[in-house]
């Protein structure tokens, strides 16, 4: 189960209390001096990768920081903001599965200044930015705690899956399995086994002896909801539940393997994502979402793939801009440029890339109809920052609109998520069969 974020007060309650104490902090005899910033909620989201405090507040505030060793810890100086029961509150918040942080406190340091002093479970690169509002967020300032030694997610992927992977037969050669007239009767496929390509003596077609990397990408996350339906659903939520029946069913395939971006609610920025994708040497990239529209009864599922020349269509690029923002809502550290993969020029060596992505596009297009209106029954393309790997045939896969409440109903629902990975995995077989990729470098680059 993903873990979840633990939340201070309700949003109303904040926004009732913050007046108060405001009323509270301000002195008659100040007159019209400027009022001190009031912290209204603290956040925060533990994850393997990395932990997160969001301290929310509503005017911009100074602060410092550093660290301490024997014990090591994160102490940050807030000043000109009065020490209320949100902070007070921060002790109780730490999961004690949290994997970075042991401890959080706040305390009066001096008049006018608050310490929040964290307790680390070992070495960290710590992040502490501030955030201009965006989305339904105010002011924040965000403390990141990132392990010193980070997972690796090769290693991890080795070690998730250490069975040995057994090569096809010289004489076994792709099938094209044909489609029934019903669609909603067919049987299983035969699992497509992937590739490193080799050619059968008898019939020169092409077999394959090799694991296939799949990246998952599960959109938004932590700070970053997504689009959000009429009955309260989260799309960071929706796309995590699809993400993890997708990579069950993946794994299940005897040549194909699945590696998520984030296996528990917290945000990824878009090239951490594609960093991730090409650490792995991954074959695909599937970036998984909800969409949303102001119109309640838009319906049905979308393929989206990247453009060179711009977006095919006025909701394809208006799409492509709301997904690039995510960044803004979810937070990204723009000093912290070591940390995160320096963005992608587009090249010639794209236009492959983009041609292939069209092509498994295609493929799972076809099978999603088969599940869920279309919405439109062409893939699109735009400028979506997340599908930049310039060697990684990538597709963002829009399975229903959240908005739309019958959609946002089936979209919850268990066996219409099974469904969903389904189509999808019947798509990249297809893909496969007919498109086997070629032999992978020995490292994949990172630039």
């Amino acid at each position: 189960m993903p873990r979840k974020a633990v939340h201070s007060l309700g949003r109303r309650q904040l926004l009732r209390y913050a007046g108060a104490s405001l009323i509270l902090s301000v002195s008659p005899l100040a007159g019209a001096a400027a009022k001190l910033p009031s912290v209204l909620a603290v956040r925060i989201w533990p994850a393997p990768d990395y932990s997160r405090v969001t301290i929310e507040h509503d005017a911009p505030l100074k602060y410092t920081h550093f660290t301490v060793e024997n014990p090591d810890r994160l102490v940050v100086d807030i000043e000109g903001v009065e020490f209320n029961s949100v902070l007070e509150s921060l002790a109780r918040k730490v999961a004690t599965d949290d994997p970075n942080i042991k401890l959080l406190r706040a305390g009066r340091f001096k008049p006018g200044v608050v310490r929040l002093v964290m307790e680390l479970k070992g070495k960290v690169n710590p992040q502490v930015f501030t955030l201009a509002p965006a989305g339904e967020y105010g002011h924040r300032l965000v403390l990141d705690v990132y392990p010193l030694n980070p997972p690796d997610p090769m290693m991890a992927l080795v070690e998730g899956r250490q069975e040995a992977v057994e090569p096809l037969k010289p004489e076994q050669d792709f099938q094209v399995a044909e489609k029934k007239p019903d669609e909603s009767a067919r049987k299983p496929e035969k699992p497509v086994e992937a590739p490193e390509i080799q050619t059968s003596r008898k019939s020169g077609k092409p077999i394959v002896d090799r694991l296939v990397t799949i990246t998952l990408d599960p959109g938004h996350g932590g700070e970053d909801p997504g689009a959000v339906g009429k009955g309260g659903s989260y799309e960071k939520n929706v796309t995590l539940e699809v993400a993890k029946r997708l990579k069950r069913r993946i794994d299940a395939e005897p040549n194909m393997r699945a590696v998520l971006t984030r296996d528990s609610d917290f945000f990824v920025p878009l090239q951490m994502r594609v960093q991730k994708a090409r650490r792995v040497q991954s074959d695909l990239f599937l970036s998984i979402h909800a969409d949303a529209w102001i119109k309640p009864d838009a319906r049905g599922s979308s393929v989206f793939v990247l453009s060179e020349r711009g977006a095919s269509s006025t909701q394809a690029r208006l799409l492509a801009q709301r997904e690039n923002e995510a960044d803004l809502v979810g937070g990204v550290n723009l000093g912290a440029k070591d940390l995160f993969l320096a963005r992608t020029l587009l090249d010639l060596s794209q236009t492959a890339t983009i041609n292939d992505s069209l092509k498994l596009g295609k493929y799972l297009l076809g099978e999603l109809g088969s599940i869920n209106t279309l919405h439109k029954n062409n893939v699109e393309q735009a400028g979506f920052a997340v599908l930049k790997a310039p060697d990684i045939p990538s597709a963002l896969i829009e399975t229903a609109f959240i908005s739309n409440p019958e959609e946002e109903r089936r979209l919850n629902d268990d066996a219409y998520q099974e469904k969903l990975a389904e189509a999808i995995v019947r798509g990249v077989r297809q893909y496969f069969i007919k498109h086997p990729p070629g032999p992978k470098a020995k490292l994949a680059s990172l630039g």
